[in-house]
């Protein structure tokens, strides 16, 4: 399916200055620009963002960053250079936002703290996405998502009892850092807007993120010294919800509402089960879980996915397949939502992409440009601060730009 119609954004007029690099500040950048707002994106010269060449790449270039970084234009600047921070600094001094996840401590280095660049900008929301924040006794430890997970609490919970735990298979731990982030962003603005227009910092920390997620985690261990453990597909407390094999596959179930269990039990042929008073609600099903999980798969096993899924459709149970990326590509319920882009890469792929995410009726997002190359809009970005064709020259033969 095509891109949707474009609306100038419900951003439209934000200006961001993107510093970060790989995943949890550029996400930020992503979502922000998706929704209309001009971001900036500095990259060291030479290589640039390391995402660049993260996993499969097409020629010289990651399809990942065609997603991570549409909508954003790219200046290359050596930040470790003097010249380049003065740039930097012109920049943000226009701007709304600044997004960076360096470690702590590097941004201070370049005479790029928060108080020096309210000065010339009192307005300025400072995003710093790190893996412990900017302050306590491991701000200065290197930190990356998959540490952030671990010390979130999600590591210890992903896997099957008695194994070692398991990645659940991307950097949720970054993007749940640059969602807090987005979230964070847009409370300043508002706040800025309504209440006397000074900006602030947002301290947004990679474990803190994924904390926020946890749960009834903390509160079970408080009131009870409960640790949760690993429970595989299950849902530990909740009963029936797991995956269950089929003769081609598995297939999701949610049977844990109590009119939603006795519909259930009626598809699979066990109205017994679904008239026992011991199981009317959720506590009496706890305690009878391994019960109710046989007996679901005594049903499931003798039956393909698709016909599990149908029966289930009819009996309005909860249940859904196990996805992979094609059966996303190929799902009617994914276009009909544009949820499948196609989107045209700066060297004339097309290529099909994830769509927007929230959807805002009136001022959808959209993608506006593609990722952009390293530097492409170094000269016109620089022209736009007052810069004329032979200082650019200059910065260029000093290193200072590329």
């Amino acid at each position: 399916m095509n891109m949707p119609p474009l609306s100038p954004g419900a951003l439209a007029g934000l200006r961001v200055v993107e510093m970060g690099q790989l995943i949890a500040g550029p996400f930020v950048g992503k979502t922000l620009g998706d929704f209309g707002a001009e971001v900036i994106k500095i990259e060291a010269p030479g290589a640039g963002d390391p995402l660049r060449n993260w996993r499969l790449i097409q020629d010289g270039t990651s399809v990942w960053w065609q997603v991570q970084s549409r909508n954003k234009q790219s200046i290359a600047l050596d930040l470790r250079q003097r010249a380049g921070q003065d740039i930097a600094r012109r920049l943000i001094a226009q701007a709304d936002v600044l997004i960076e996840n360096f470690r702590p401590g590097t941004l201070e280095g370049w005479g790029m703290d928060y108080d020096t660049l309210s000065r010339d900008n009192p307005g300025l929301v400072m995003l710093r996405i790190s893996g412990y924040g900017q302050t306590g006794p491991y701000r200065d430890l290197p930190g990356f998502g998959a540490i952030g997970e671990a010390m979130g609490g999600l590591r210890h919970l992903t896997g099957e009892p008695g194994r070692v735990p398991v990645r659940c298979g991307i950097s949720i731990g970054d993007t749940l850092a640059a969602l807090h982030g987005t979230i964070g962003v847009l409370t300043a603005l508002y706040h800025r807007k309504v209440n006397g227009g000074q900006g602030q910092v947002i301290d947004v920390a990679l474990h803190e993120a994924v904390f926020n997620v946890m749960e009834s985690l903390v509160p079970e261990y408080s009131a009870f010294g409960a640790v949760r453990e690993p429970a595989g597909s299950a849902l530990p407390g909740i009963a029936p919800s797991n995956a269950y094999r089929c003769n081609d596959g598995v297939v999701l179930i949610a049977g844990n509402g109590d009119s939603i269990f006795r519909r259930l039990m009626g598809t699979i042929g066990r109205e017994d089960l679904g008239n026992d008073p011991g199981l009317a609600d959720n506590a009496g099903r706890v305690r009878r879980v391994q019960e109710l999980d046989q007996a679901i798969e005594t049903w499931t096993a003798t039956r393909s996915v698709t016909e599990v899924l149908a029966s289930l459709a009819q009996a309005k149970v909860p249940a859904g397949r196990v996805y992979t990326a094609q059966d996303i590509v190929e799902d009617p319920h994914y276009r009909a939502r544009d949820m499948i882009l196609k989107q045209t890469t700066r060297d004339g792929h097309e290529i099909e992409v994830p769509g927007i995410v929230p959807k805002l009726m009136g001022t959808p997002g959209g993608v506006r440009c593609a990722a952009p190359r390293l530097g492409e809009d170094t000269d016109a970005v620089l022209a736009g601060l007052g810069l004329g064709h032979q200082a650019i020259e200059q910065l260029r033969q000093d290193k200072v730009v590329a």
